[in-house]
């Protein structure tokens, strides 16, 4: 495996969230003040989602007291505490900048109202189980261990 690929896939997330595009999410951002840590929740709609492997960005826009905010999240980010699905909406397109101009209600996509809203996580890498740790720890013990069934015998003459 390339160097570059190989520190990238250390950098993933186990577990990013199901993000598609017209959905209205609700962020949990991680926030640092200083010496101070908190969370902020920035609530929109998903304009714009681009894959990019480690890179890979979602655009959330949400009109705050008049005005069009737009903020973009890395999905690999740690400052990236969990993203909730608020609201499942009907996109026929996969960029919805046609909203930018859009005022009020008109603002908004059409909600999908038969879909479930599932705050589902796609599993990127998994976990390797820590097999070598335990082989190394057997290979380092000096004490012999005996398989279960001769124990269970030598246990069951003793009782007899």
């Amino acid at each position: 495996m390339d160097i570059i690929k190989s520190i990238e896939h250390e950098q993933l997330k186990n577990k990013v969230p199901d993000i598609r595009v017209g959905n209205t999410v609700r962020v949990h951002q991680r926030i640092k003040e200083g010496n101070r840590q908190r969370i902020q929740v920035f609530e929109g709609i998903v304009i714009k989602k681009q894959n990019g492997g480690l890179n890979a960005t979602f655009t959330v826009r949400r009109v705050a007291y008049g005005v069009g905010v737009e903020k973009t999240f890395l999905l690999n980010s740690p400052l990236i505490e969990k993203v909730e699905t608020v609201r499942v909406g009907k996109a026929r397109r996969a960029k919805l900048y046609y909203l930018r101009e859009r005022l009020g209600k008109a603002a908004k996509t059409k909600e999908d109202v038969g879909a479930r809203i599932e705050n589902k996580e796609i599993v990127v890498k998994e976990e390797m189980p820590a097999t070598e740790e335990v082989d190394e720890a057997k290979a380092n013990s000096t004490v012999a261990e005996a398989p279960v069934e001769e124990v269970k015998a030598e246990v069951a003459e003793e009782n007899k």
